[in-house]
C-alpha cells in the first residue's frame, strides 16, 4: 500500500482514526470530522509505531496498517484455527492468556495462532464437553467467557507449577470437600482405590469416596471424579482432562468444575500412555498416579 501521512484526507484517515481511538490514541476532534491527517493524527501514529517496535515515523505503511488492523480484533469477533499464515492478533494474544490462566498451556502469549495455541482449544474444548476439533467458535469463546470471574486481571504468561500440597492443606481440603470418584477399568480402579487410601491416611474426615458408578453420587457432592485409561470415545459432554501435564491439572480441574452446569460437577480424568496389564504397569505405577493426582485434585480446591 502508499503509505498514508501527514496531508491526506478522506475515508482511509477517518478509518486510521477511528482504528487509534479505539485503542486508546485519541487524534484532534476536528481533524476526525474533516477526515484530515493533521498533526495530532500524526502524533497518534508516531506514538502507536513507537509502542509496537516498529521504526520511528508518522506515517501509515504496510506494517503499521497490518498492525494496527491485528489490535483492533477482540476475542470473539472471528473464528480462529490452525492455518497457515497463523491468524494473529490481539484476540488471539488474549485468548492464549485466558487459557494459560485456565490451565490450558499455549506457552508464551504471542498472539500467533500456531499449533500450541489449538492444542490448548482442544484441550480446553474436551474440558467443556464441546468437540475439540481446535477451532474456536463462538461456543468456545462463551465458554471462556463464563469463566471470566477466574481469569481475569491474573497474570498469563504461563502455567505455574503448583508444586506439592503440604499435609495439613490436603487434610483441610479433604475434610471440607465432599467428592465421589469411579472409575472404568481395572487399572483406573486400582489407582482410585489408592486414591481413597491416602486421603483416608490424611485425615479421619476424609470427604472423599469410592462409588461404583455415577450415579451413586451422594447428596451434598460438590464432584464426581471418573478416572479412565482409554480416550472418551465420540462427542460427550462429560468434561474429560488429560493428565499428562500435572503441573497444569490442578487449575484444569478446577477450571471444568467452575464452568460446569451440571450438579454436583462430573470431571472425566484419563490417564496417560494408554495403560494395560502388559507387563509395564507396576504397583509402583499405580501408587506413583495416585499420589500426583490426590495432589492435583487437594490443590484444585486449596
Amino acid at each position: 500500500m502508499r503509505p498514508i501521512k501527514e496531508g491526506a484526507t478522506g475515508a482511509a484517515v477517518e478509518d486510521i482514526q477511528a482504528r487509534l481511538a479505539t485503542l486508546g490514541y485519541e487524534t484532534d476532534e476536528a481533524e476526525h470530522l474533516a477526515q484530515t491527517f493533521g498533526p495530532s493524527t500524526a502524533t497518534a501514529v508516531a506514538r502507536f509505531r513507537l509502542d509496537h517496535g516498529l521504526p520511528l515515523g508518522a506515517e501509515v505503511d504496510t506494517a503499521t496498517w497490518s498492525i494496527l488492523v491485528d489490535e483492533g480484533y477482540r476475542m470473539g469477533d472471528r473464528t480462529l484455527y490452525l492455518r497457515l499464515p497463523n491468524f494473529h492478533g490481539a484476540d488471539v494474544r488474549q485468548l492464549q492468556k485466558c487459557l494459560n490462566i485456565l490451565g490450558f498451556s499455549c506457552g508464551e502469549p504471542d498472539g500467533y495462532y500456531g499449533v500450541y495455541t489449538e492444542a490448548a482449544v482442544k484441550q480446553f474444548q474436551e474440558s467443556q464437553g464441546q468437540l475439540a476439533d481446535g477451532m474456536a467458535f463462538p461456543d468456545t469463546f462463551d465458554a471462556i467467557e463464563r469463566l471470566h470471574h477466574v481469569w481475569d486481571g491474573k497474570p498469563a504468561a504461563g502455567p505455574h507449577p503448583m508444586g506439592g500440597m503440604g499435609f495439613a492443606r490436603a487434610a483441610g481440603v479433604l475434610e471440607h470437600m465432599q467428592i465421589s470418584m469411579t472409575a472404568e477399568d481395572p487399572i483406573s480402579r486400582n489407582i482410585a482405590g489408592r486414591i481413597w487410601n491416602l486421603a483416608s491416611a490424611t485425615t479421619d474426615k476424609n470427604g472423599l469416596d469410592l462409588v461404583s458408578e455415577t450415579e451413586q453420587s451422594r447428596e451434598g457432592d460438590q464432584l464426581v471424579l471418573v478416572l479412565a485409561t482409554t480416550p472418551l470415545e465420540g462427542r460427550s459432554k462429560t468434561p474429560n482432562l488429560t493428565t499428562d501435564d500435572i503441573d497444569t491439572l490442578p487449575r484444569r480441574i478446577r477450571t471444568a468444575v467452575e464452568s460446569s452446569r451440571r450438579t454436583p460437577p462430573l470431571v472425566r480424568l484419563e490417564l496417560p500412555f494408554g495403560l494395560g496389564y502388559d507387563g509395564t504397569f507396576t504397583t509402583g505405577d499405580a501408587q506413583t498416579f495416585a499420589v500426583m493426582l490426590l495432589d492435583a485434585i487437594c490443590a484444585a480446591f486449596a
